[in-house]
């Protein structure tokens, strides 16, 4: 632009040069409009799918000989996957551009895909995640953050946080992401719907990008209308004529037995950490202690200190005990266990993808670029008793629960942080997280993630884990109690709704 100034200056009585001049400004205005227009469209597409897409396209079910047998179990069903599965002939991209920039399309499909397509699905595209699967905001530096559709100015979730935001808003019917230390179930908590962490390697993960191999699961999130279905819950529409999803897509890809002999069902409540959680028990224990008073096969439940129980049943943890001014002195074994969690993850991430950050050195977001540098250049010692933990671990919540317990905890202790807050409470949330969503990742557990209402207009959500190899059972007992706790949630809210001694209704926590 300068340089067509001075041409103008020196030849200022040629008409030839205003033409020129003329042109050279209306290029730049043109460019900066078709500028403006292309970040109006981009902003308008994200806005229209809640920026849960990364890239749509259509995957149909696999061709089904003439006369099937039956009707496939997926039939119908639409789903999406996040960004860190194997699509033949698409760039898997680990929720990075320098990631997708330095690798060839897939030529393969993850088998977990395969699966799904071969039973029936359809999938409808990719969804944004945290970059190189090491978040647990949902926020990405360079494809945007996904909009919590149930609370549109608070963070999603992450890592699997498209894929969340892709259920909530309905755009499909399920999703699948990958849970590590807790990137499916804290997003379906944010976002208000149903999550599924499988029992570890209880689904196959060939086909999809290592994050950390010993802590790697592949979770589903299901939109939490879909579920009263099979459960003779009467709504008007398509719903009614559907049976579970997450029964079926649960059948499809942990190839249970359909039918197995009905166990009766013991509750245990860990006390210490809905102690610890921001949202009142009247809301979350009472529900649920509610809803099973009408059920028949369930025994009186427990009630148990967890922490304690797991600073006395894990021993190894003792080499990894430490105070912190943000979380209880009662929950420290907790507190030592998300560390181990997180040590094994930095660990293994480091020993997958150490030569690739050196060499290409990826451009990462501020809290990504963070825990990425962290881990590659931490020296690692002793890194046997990670993995003792982990069996140890193990061990004790199948002591506890045996063969017929299921444990109930808050699925997350706090509310989502509000968008572009992180930097200032970024540790306290991620320790608080950390705490309770080590429970299923360091025992290899399963863990269903149950919506339960709001609380101060965020959405609210307990989870029940069981030990690992149980989640037929675990699966089965959650679509027992469904529709009991949602009646319970219910009849909670219009007791909120019922005027206070001084005539005052206040709805505002539902």
């Amino acid at each position: 632009m300068s340089k067509t100034i001075n041409l103008i200056k020196a030849n200022a009585s040629n008409p030839k040069v205003w033409i020129v001049a003329g042109i050279t400004v209306a290029g730049i205005l043109l460019l900066a409009d078709t500028t403006r227009r292309r970040r109006r469209k981009a902003i308008f597409i994200q806005r229209q799918d809640f920026g849960a897409f990364l890239e749509r396209f259509d995957l149909i079910p696999f061709p089904q000989p003439p006369t099937p047998p039956a009707k496939l179990p997926l039939q119908g069903l639409t789903f999406a996957i996040k960004d860190i599965f194997d699509v033949k002939g698409y760039v898997t991209g680990f929720g990075n551009p320098d990631w997708r920039r330095t690798h060839e399309p897939s030529d393969k499909m993850a088998l977990v895909l395969t699966a799904l397509l071969q039973n029936g699905a359809k999938c409808v595209g990719k969804t944004v995640m945290d970059e190189l699967a090491f978040g647990i905001t949902g926020e990405n530096k360079h494809y945007g953050t996904p909009i919590n559709p149930k609370v549109q100015s608070n963070i999603p979730g992450g890592s699997s946080s498209g894929s969340a935001v892709a259920v909530a808003a309905e755009f499909v019917d399920f999703a699948l992401g990958t849970d590590t230390i807790g990137c499916v179930r804290l997003p379906a908590s944010f976002c208000g719907i149903l999550g599924f962490r499988p029992s570890h390697q209880a689904v196959s993960t060939i086909g999809l990008i290592p994050n950390s191999q010993s802590l790697d699961t592949i979770g589903i999130v299901i939109f939490p209308l879909l579920l009263l279905i099979s459960l003779n819950v009467d709504f008007k529409g398509w719903f009614a004529r559907d049976p579970s999803v997450l029964h079926r897509v649960g059948h499809v890809l942990l190839k249970v037995k359909s039918v197995e002999p009905k166990r009766e069902r013991r509750l245990v409540f860990a006390d210490d950490l809905f102690q610890l959680s921001k949202v009142t028990k009247q809301k979350t224990v009472y529900v649920v202690s509610k809803a099973i008073e009408k059920l028949s096969g369930y025994q009186p439940p427990q009630h148990i200190n967890f922490s304690q129980y797991v600073a006395s049943n894990v021993p190894s943890l003792k080499a990894f005990g430490q105070n912190s001014s943000n979380l209880q002195y009662e929950i420290s074994a907790l507190k030592a266990l998300s560390s181990v969690m997180v040590s094994l993850q930095s660990y293994e991430f480091k020993t997958n993808h150490e030569e690739w950050v050196k060499n290409v050195k990826p451009r990462l977001g501020p809290e990504i670029s963070h825990r990425v540098l962290a881990a590659i250049n931490t020296k690692y010692e002793n890194v046997k008793v990670l993995y003792k933990v982990g069996t140890e671990m193990r061990a004790a919540l199948q002591s506890l629960l045996k063969d017929d317990g299921i444990l109930v905890i808050p699925t997350i202790v706090d509310p989502p942080p509000k968008l572009n807050s992180m930097k200032d409470y970024s540790t306290e949330f991620h320790d608080r997280a950390c705490a309770v969503l080590s429970i299923a990742s360091m025992s290899g557990g399963c863990q269903a993630c149950v919506p339960l209402g709001n609380d101060a207009g965020c959405p609210v959500s307990v989870s029940f884990v069981s030990c690992h190899g149980a989640d037929k059972f675990l699966l089965d007992a959650v679509l027992d109690m469904y529709a009991s706790l949602q009646e319970q949630v219910s009849i909670a809210f219009k007791s909120a709704l019922l005027p206070d001694v001084n005539g005052n209704m206040d709805a505002s926590q539902w």
